[in-house]
């Protein structure tokens, strides 16, 4: 049965609650600049500023992030601004950042920022960037679950309430005619709400039955005997969703455009050199996690988990409006006014320049 008005409501809100919770050091963890570029002595600062904040996960799916830090793009494109940066492990950690002005631009998942969005009244936040698709897959445990059709009845993990891939699960299922409480993740699937650092442990223990996660925790679960069951990428046209954007706060949009510019630059550069030294970019982004987390990913996992994913400048905004769609259909989220959501003003100049097409924001543009 559908939702009523009411219960639509209260999940709504339940979904950006999330967002009111920081993370275990302040808004996000320092990232370390070992080894990082310096700004040059005597370099022009940009926007007269002294720094520029950027934030992003520690996943390969923020590869491009990755990449731009480790290879000094950032820094080379902000001249004698100063790039900092912050590592984040949750998207709502990342929005509060936005939101309060400790962060100014950032890498982050499509329902974190239409929650965002949506959450400001579309006055806080704009996405003025793609940055990659697709690195999500269903794992499971293959002598539980054999078939698609096995799915039904198991405990599969999501990475957390209303995000992007328990949106995206709780879709498949109810295509698939199962029907699931969206609040409790219970009935003909149960849905697990897991940290992408705990699933691992729930899956070893069998206290979960599989889990529709980004990279590389789909690849870790491979490497402890899982089996992908599903790429979510066959379920897109072109084979190509929306996995991480680039999101600006507003005021900083407003106030310091050349700054935004140039980080849109190094992004732009960074995928670029990714897509044209794929093996040197997957050695460079595990060597930025490493200097980050203290640690690397093994082959086992890097390798498949790098080759699923693909860089992108193109927001690719037809995708983010359809898992909108997705999370109202769940019963995840009232049916948002998206348009303004997307400000490409800048990118495209970027684009340009480069002698490369424009990209669209599918009518939901900030006019």
């Amino acid at each position: 049965m559908p939702a009523t008005s009411a219960l639509r409501r209260a999940l709504a809100v339940m979904a950006v609650l999330p967002l009111l919770t920081l993370a275990g050091c302040g808004y996000g963890s320092q990232a370390k600049d070992d080894g990082a570029a310096k700004v040059a002595p005597g370099a022009e600062k940009t926007d007269g500023l002294d720094s520029v904040r950027i934030g992003y996960f520690g996943n390969l799916t923020h590869g491009t992030a990755l990449v731009a830090n480790k290879k000094g793009f950032f820094q080379q494109e902000l001249g004698g601004t100063e790039a900092k940066y912050a590592a984040f492990n949750a998207g709502p950690s990342e929005i509060e950042a936005l939101n309060s002005g400790s962060l100014d631009i950032g890498f982050i998942g499509p329902s974190p920022a239409i929650n965002g969005y949506t959450r400001s009244d579309g006055k806080n936040l704009r996405i003025v960037g793609g940055s990659a698709s697709g690195g999500v897959k269903l794992v499971v445990n293959p002598n539980r679950v054999k078939s698609l059709k096995d799915v039904e009845g198991k405990r599969i993990a999501t990475p957390q309430l209303g995000n992007t891939q328990d949106v995206a699960f709780l879709n498949w299922a109810a295509e698939q005619g199962w029907k699931v409480d969206p609040k409790s993740g219970k009935g003909d699937v149960t849905v697990v709400r897991s940290d992408n650092k705990v699933t691992p442990d729930a899956f070893r223990s069998g206290s979960v039955d599989g889990a529709w996660v980004p990279e590389p925790t789909a690849s870790k679960l491979v490497a402890d005997g899982g089996k992908v069951l599903l790429d979510e990428t066959s379920l897109w046209p072109d084979k190509k969703f929306v996995i991480t954007n680039i999101i600006v706060r507003q005021e900083f949009l407003d106030e310091h455009p050349k700054a935004v510019e140039a980080v849109l630059r190094a992004s732009v550069k960074a995928n670029e050199w990714i897509n044209a030294h794929r093996d040197e970019a997957k050695t460079v982004a595990n060597e930025q996690l490493r200097t980050d987390s203290g640690k690397a990913l093994p082959a086992e996992v890097l390798d498949p988990a790098w080759e699923s994913i693909r860089f992108t400048d193109d927001p690719l905004a037809s995708t983010l409006r359809t898992q909108a769609d997705h999370a109202v259909e769940a019963g995840l989220l009232q049916q948002p006014d998206l348009t303004g959501i997307y400000d490409l003003t800048l990118l495209n100049k970027v684009l340009k320049a480069a002698g490369r097409p424009a990209v669209d924001d599918a009518g939901l543009g900030a006019e």
